[in-house]
């Protein structure tokens, strides 16, 4: 299976394919330029939390899930020295991604080849700063990266701001994400959910971003700046957030689900 599929309308450029679903894309001679409004978006919030740290200061990062690693290259170009740690593991993508699109020395970035569950189990208490959660099973986001469980490890990990990024995908009335930020609203005091307005309107299914932090987040920055990218978003913030999963119960270990299957008849990504 070919899973980076050259872009013939940028060269050197490639589409990270599973199946029928485009789920990233990568140009390695550009990792400042973000082809996907939810990878834009996912480098805003981290410009506005945890890149603020002083220069200096050596942040760690945690990714589930790896597709191009488009993201943590943009990491690594817009804040270098920071430590990275990427859960992939589907060891055939990861060796194809090494091929056709290899790292710059001295990265910083790191990728081990087991899945999310596992990789956090073996990291020390408070070693991250953010953790990403950007891993999809074909076009499903994993049932055991979203329960009560899984997200009590992620904040195990975390230290100081604990800022966590989910990315997720569904259509109203967002009954799945409803209780994957039920699970999330258990163990971090600020939540943010944004949506394209059409997502977030229930026109389409589409991406979601789930964020969470212990120290207050600088909501209206990110408002303000989502709105001045391509595809602004619609955000859900403060205590709307937290009343936003209305009852829904968390997601566990022993009653969990994927991410609903997206309808091929539309765009998703």
């Amino acid at each position: 299976m070919e899973y980076l599929v050259p872009d013939d309308a940028v060269p050197g450029a490639f589409r990270v394919m599973f199946g029928r679903a485009q789920q990233s894309w990568v140009d390695p001679s550009r990792p400042d330029f973000l082809l996907f409004e939810y990878v834009q978006h996912i480098a805003m919030v981290l410009d506005h939390t945890a890149l603020r740290a002083p220069a200096g200061e050596r942040l760690r990062i945690v990714h589930l899930g790896g597709g191009g690693l488009t993201i943590p290259r943009w990491i690594e170009w817009r804040r270098p020295e920071t430590a990275q740690v990427v859960c992939e593991p589907n060891v055939e993508l990861t060796a194809e991604v090494r091929r056709k699109t290899p790292l710059p020395k001295r990265s910083g970035i790191k990728v081990r080849d087991v899945d999310g569950r596992a990789g956090l189990a073996q990291m020390r208490d408070e070693w991250a700063d953010v953790v990403i959660v950007d891993a999809f099973d074909g076009a499903r986001v994993p049932a055991e990266l979203v329960t009560q469980e899984a997200l009590d490890e992620v904040r195990r990990v975390l230290r100081g701001q604990a800022v966590v990024i989910l990315n997720v995908t569904d259509q109203a009335p967002f009954g799945w994400t409803k209780r994957a930020v039920a699970s999330l609203r258990h163990g971090w005091r600020h939540l943010l959910v944004g949506a394209e307005p059409a997502v977030h309107k229930g026109r389409r299914f589409g991406n979601l971003l789930l964020v969470a932090a212990m120290d207050k987040p600088d909501a209206r920055g990110i408002v303000r700046a989502s709105a001045g990218l391509p595809a602004g978003y619609r955000w859900i913030v403060g205590e709307e957030a937290h009343a936003w999963a209305g009852g829904a119960t968390p997601f566990t270990d022993e009653d969990c689900e994927s991410s609903p299957e997206p309808p091929w008849s539309r765009l998703w990504f």
